[in-house]
């Protein structure tokens, strides 16, 4: 899509026929309502349905998620020459990697949802393939936030494996572990991590925990109907977690747009406010910002270690919590997505080297995490297997690089948790591994006790290949 204040978008205002064949353009509603019969609101409370009347043209414009973005219609040829020109045109001052943007409503057909059809993938099959003849060092990078199957085939598939986009966001992974964070337990995480997260050799996950969006609980329905949950009242769970009405919940976050039919709805805060930072600090409990702060941590250390390239959103790293101000605007009031995308708060950036402060105590640990990603060619990669740790409580996975493994444990419990660490020696380990974060070793032949919220980084040369 484009903003309507792009100049294709001023061109069809102003009346230009052939601008307005850029975009899907009805005299009524028609033909709108026999499509909206099979399309799911994206924005329910401040966006209803997916079309916008244009009185400046008598029109009614397809646009899936705001009334300022216009879905482009790419049964037009001059569409796609047109956005090739934009991606070439990037390219030629230096770009190397373009974000797709809702990449699953690229094609429209009538009788579907509109989403994930085939075409979408011809369509960025063949804006790849024209790309890497003028500039074979872009990039494409997928933003589908779809059923976990969908989100993969974004890479490619078949013969045409990593011929789409070679990085994508991991949707399934950042949802899981706010998942795990909540329930204490990573059975659901750890299931849908040992059956979805290998991908092409050629490409790469981008992990986060956090971005400017809001979280949308899109694990597959399957996987949680495979271990024995209700996936639909897990949402439920979910929801009522993060915003605080579920007894004994830690989060302050808030619930965005709630679909009354479908009971759907999804999460906004930021990474500290959700994991508990905020109230710990309104209830000025020392004990609680300590465990607010391991959850901060603990999460990332999962996508920094994790096969893949991690990312950070602005501010998680000096533990911003959530800026509640947007409800005095007018223009953002019926958007909570603004409550985790404040100003740049420069004067707590100042303080993130003291180790005293909350935003040191974030930022020098994450800070740390990174430069021994950095140091260690062992978490270059993808090559990641996810494995049983004998614990629900502790994820486990190993990163393979060439003769090298790191087996990660995580345990996301408030409580101590034990391990049988002999379990660990089938992939290879040999019998004394280092952990890099502590800076110490660690004998796989006897149990271990992880602390609250402890991960173990623990790397030494394999025996064998795996």
């Amino acid at each position: 899509h484009t903003s309507d204040e792009h100049e294709w978008a001023l061109r069809a205002l102003a009346g230009d026929e052939d601008y307005q064949e850029y975009f899907w353009m009805f005299p009524d509603r028609t033909i709108p309502d026999q499509y909206e019969k099979h399309l799911r609101e994206i924005f329910p409370e401040q966006a209803p349905g997916s079309f916008t009347y244009r009185r400046e043209i008598d029109r009614w414009v397809w646009t899936t998620f705001n009334p300022f973005q216009w879905d482009l219609r790419y049964r037009n040829p001059a569409v796609f020459s047109a956005m090739l020109g934009e991606m070439l045109f990037l390219a030629n001052i230096g770009v190397e990697v373009l974000r797709l943007d809702a990449v699953p409503f690229i094609w429209k057909e009538m009788g579907t949802s509109c989403e994930n059809l085939p075409e979408a993938h011809v369509i960025i099959q063949a804006f790849n393939a024209l790309v890497q003849i003028a500039a074979p060092a872009m990039e494409f990078k997928s933003e589908a936030i779809v059923h976990p199957d969908e989100v993969e085939k974004y890479f490619g598939q078949g013969e045409r494996a990593g011929q789409e986009c070679t990085l994508s966001y991991n949707p399934t992974l950042m949802a899981l572990l706010w998942e795990a964070l909540a329930t204490r337990q990573v059975t659901l995480l750890q299931y849908a991590m040992m059956n979805r997260f290998r991908i092409p050799e050629t490409c790469a996950w981008v992990n986060y925990v956090r971005v400017h969006d809001d979280i949308g609980w899109s694990f597959a329905d399957e996987d949680a109907q495979a271990l024995w949950m209700n996936p639909f009242d897990h949402r439920q769970f979910l929801n009522r977690f993060y915003t605080g009405r579920f007894e004994g919940s830690f989060a302050r976050g808030l619930l965005f747009n709630y679909n009354p039919t479908t009971k759907d709805g999804r999460i906004n805060g930021t990474c500290a406010s959700l994991a508990g930072l905020e109230a710990a600090v309104e209830a000025g409990d020392h004990q609680l910002i300590d465990l607010a702060i391991k959850r901060i941590l603990l999460l990332y250390s999962v996508v920094i270690s994790v096969g893949g390239i991690p990312l950070i959103y602005l501010g998680d790293e000096l533990a911003t919590l959530n800026d509640y101000r947007y409800r005095e605007d007018e223009n953002k009031l019926d958007d909570s997505r603004w409550v985790h995308r404040p100003f740049m708060d420069w004067e707590r950036a100042a303080q993130r080297h003291d180790p005293q402060t909350l935003e040191g105590r974030v930022f020098l640990p994450l800070k740390r995490l990174l430069e021994i990603r950095r140091d260690h060619p062992v978490f270059s990669g993808i090559n990641t297997q996810f494995i049983e740790t004998g614990n629900p409580h502790v994820l486990g996975y190993i990163h393979w690089h060439e003769m090298t493994g790191v087996l990660i444990l995580a345990n996301f419990s408030e409580y101590e948790q034990h391990l049988e660490m002999a379990r660990f020696r089938v992939y290879g380990l040999k019998s004394q591994v280092y952990d890099l974060i502590k800076q110490e070793v660690v004998n796989l032949g006897r149990p271990y006790t992880l602390q609250p919220y402890q991960f173990l980084w623990l790397t030494a040369k394999v025996e064998a290949p795996q």
